[in-house]
């Protein structure tokens, strides 16, 4: 395991998309099927871009834990950390398409879904301490025994290690939302990098309904080296001590916005790990998700290196 460049940690599934839009789950007829899961999706976008990663994660004992396994592999993802939680199943997700904006979420994720089981006991610290990138989200403190997991494995780490917190706040997820806060805080105040959209970003820093920069500047006091918040149609703003960029959205016909946020979040990774600058960095990770919400599914549609840098550099020259 000495060449893997990251780990993702969480959720996992398998995710149905509808092939026919604007008529809500009631109206479909036929589903897409595609692997889902928000940092395996993460893990994915990194692998098309060329990285080495791994998925600290569960599924279930069933034909699609099969898939799911299947398809990280087929994506260059290593499953070495991919483990079976007897007795659950696999989840799923149905994806409802409005587009330019909305994209309502069904999870099957009862009574709770295998990733959830992750157990601190159960983790392989010592490659976490020693992997270049670590990755963990918000929904994975939603409950135990996950919640002791991504903190053990956030704890873990170096304090100069690149260490990304992704907010990930989804309430649904949650049997007391409200205990999301304390945890993001705990969370972010190990992570090196934190990212989240404008609503998640208030989740951590007390409900803190200003601007991008104030949302931003007061993560940065919960101890990140980076901060990054991402503002829909208004573009994306990251902070760090001595810089501030804001980047414009790229102009896309949205399909399906759902896989968007994963792809920033692989390019992302691929950026911080390549060393690059602030801007460079963000203007690649939103070219990657501009791509993603062209298309419809999320981990087959991450892009390639080649076609983010086309769109990158276009959205740096206009």
């Amino acid at each position: 395991m000495s060449d893997l460049e990251m780990i993702t940690m969480g959720r996992i599934g398998v995710d149905l998309y509808p092939q026919q839009h604007d008529v809500g789950l009631a109206g479909v007829e036929t589903f897409i099927k595609g692997l889902g899961g928000s940092p395996t999706n993460v893990a994915v976008a990194a692998a098309r871009l060329g990285r080495r990663p791994a998925v600290v994660t569960k599924v279930g004992a069933d034909a699609f834990g099969g898939f799911c396994r299947s398809a990280l592999e087929g994506y260059g993802v290593d499953v070495s950390y991919v483990g079976v939680e007897p007795g659950l199943r696999t989840p799923l997700t149905f994806c409802e398409v409005y587009p330019p904006d909305e994209f309502p979420l069904l999870f099957y994720r009862e009574p709770t879904a295998p990733d959830i089981m992750i157990r601190a006991e159960e983790l392989d610290l010592d490659a976490i301490r020693a992997v270049p990138l670590l990755w963990t989200t918000g929904t994975g403190l939603s409950a135990e025994p996950s919640r002791s997991a991504t903190l053990a494995a956030l704890a873990a780490r170096s304090p100069g290690a690149l260490t990304v917190h992704d907010l990930d706040h989804r309430p649904m997820l949650w049997a007391d939302p409200g205990e999301h806060p304390a945890l993001a805080r705990e969370a972010v105040s190990h992570a090196s990098v934190v990212v989240g959209n404008r609503e998640e970003a208030a989740v951590a820093v007390g409900g803190l309904d200003g601007t991008a920069p104030e949302q931003a500047r007061a993560l940065l006091e919960l101890g990140p080296e980076l901060a990054i918040v991402k503002q829909g149609p208004r573009g994306t703003l990251a902070v760090s001590a001595d810089e501030v960029v804001e980047v414009p959205p790229v102009s896309v016909d949205v399909v399906c916005g759902l896989g968007a946020g994963d792809a920033f979040g692989g390019a992302l990774c691929h950026a911080l790990l390549s060393g690059w600058s602030l801007e460079r960095t963000v203007r690649f990770a939103n070219a990657a998700g501009a791509i993603v919400a062209g298309r419809l599914l999320c981990a087959s549609a991450m892009p390639s290196a080649d076609e983010v840098e086309a769109v990158a550099g276009a959205g740096a020259r206009a």
